[in-house]
């Protein structure tokens, strides 16, 4: 299940030496804007403790995390949406993702040029937001001016569409992104091939500076954020992209210890690649044997026939049924054995919705 969330911002906010940490790829991180041309991709595991308890437990020859992929977009700077800087490129590579992290720079550095002249980050917000309304604009006015036509004609499906078209351009002249305006699934599917940028989920990430990281809920520039964030529903993570630029050269208890002297629970990095899972609407269930314990992705919702699909189709295609244990039974369990004695492992079939967490072993025949 290939998903992506692209990290997007002005240009030296720390999207490039955020995009390091996280994927260790080596982006090029200068102190210039557009120092990032090309979108950089790249795949990262997704931390679950559950995975080791699993391995633990089952002892296999192998254990395969699920990934996430992250892609680094160039700086966008005001104008984008009418071409400025290298805009229209950068706009549609962010048409590619399916989520949008948006890097706002929260700490001061004399060392670091902003793009602007000085640290706003509402103001960085609003310029961002602003140029993928104003690029949204121009896909819906142009696709009602279409529609409006054949509506007259009485041509059913324009019939259909224009009053969605109408209602997201209004949220759009009103400088409120397209998903702020309550839509159904199927309204969603009518406007789903114009691949607005405002309809995408977005996450914000204020990037903190080194001495604030511990307590960076006291920074006043990320508490502007939050309240800016909270207002349209959205999600912040706070990290400080230097220090996981640092942290992720280290190994996993190095790594332990350097967080606990920040005074530091969980990596920022950790945190971002969660939410960012979450807010695509991914969950995760595990398959555990002695060959192999491995974690795959799905969508909230699918149903086992599906996600067996995710292993392969032919699972797919021939699905009988699906042998299903919860996590968090067969850890109190103590092992697949127990848990069938328990009664604790279910026989689920094709309507079975599968849960974040389930055990599952697919029964099928192709």
């Amino acid at each position: 299940m290939s998903l992506t969330a692209g990290i997007v911002g002005l240009p030296n906010v720390g999207k490039s030496t955020l995009f390091n940490a996280i994927t260790k790829a080596g982006a090029l991180a200068a102190n210039y804007p557009f120092a990032t041309i090309d979108p950089n991709v790249g795949v990262v595991e997704v931390p679950d403790a559950r995975l080791d308890k699993l391995t633990e437990l089952v002892e296999p020859k192998k254990t395969v995390p699920t990934a996430f992929e992250f892609t680094d977009i160039a700086g966008i700077v005001k104008g984008a949406s009418k071409g400025e800087g290298l805009g229209n490129k950068f706009l549609s590579h962010i048409r590619e993702v399916d989520a949008i992290c948006q890097v706002v720079r929260c700490f001061e550095d004399e060392n670091i040029t902003h793009v602007s002249g000085s640290v706003n980050p509402i103001d960085d917000i609003e310029v961002i937001n602003l140029e993928l309304i104003l690029a949204d604009m121009e896909s819906v006015e142009k696709r009602l001016q279409r529609v409006s036509k054949m509506a007259k004609q009485k041509d059913k499906e324009a019939l259909i569409e224009e009053p969605i078209l109408t209602k997201i351009k209004e949220a759009l002249e009103m400088e409120k992104p397209a998903r702020s305006v309550e839509l159904s699934d199927d309204e969603l599917k009518v406007v789903k091939g114009l691949h607005l940028l405002t309809i995408k989920p977005m996450l914000y990430v204020a990037n903190v500076s080194e001495d604030e990281v511990a307590d960076a809920d006291n920074n006043p520039y990320v508490q502007q954020v939050r309240e800016f964030a909270s207002a349209e529903g959205a999600q912040v993570i706070t990290i400080c992209a230097k220090i996981e630029e640092e942290i992720s050269e280290l190994d996993d208890e190095e790594k332990a210890m350097f967080l606990e002297e920040l005074g530091i629970e969980e990596s920022g990095l950790d945190q971002l690649i969660r939410a960012s899972y979450d807010l695509l609407g991914l969950a995760t269930y595990f398959t555990a044997g002695v060959q192999e314990v491995r974690a795959w992705t799905f969508r909230k919702g699918m149903k086992a026939p599906q996600c067996a699909g995710v292993i392969h189709s032919d699972f797919e295609r021939g699905f009988i049924r699906a042998e299903t244990v919860s996590y968090d039974d067969l850890v109190e369990a103590g092992s697949m054995a127990a848990a069938k004695e328990a009664g604790k492992v279910r026989l689920e079939g094709k309507e079975y919705v599968v849960q974040d967490g389930d055990v599952m072993l697919f029964r099928f025949n192709v």
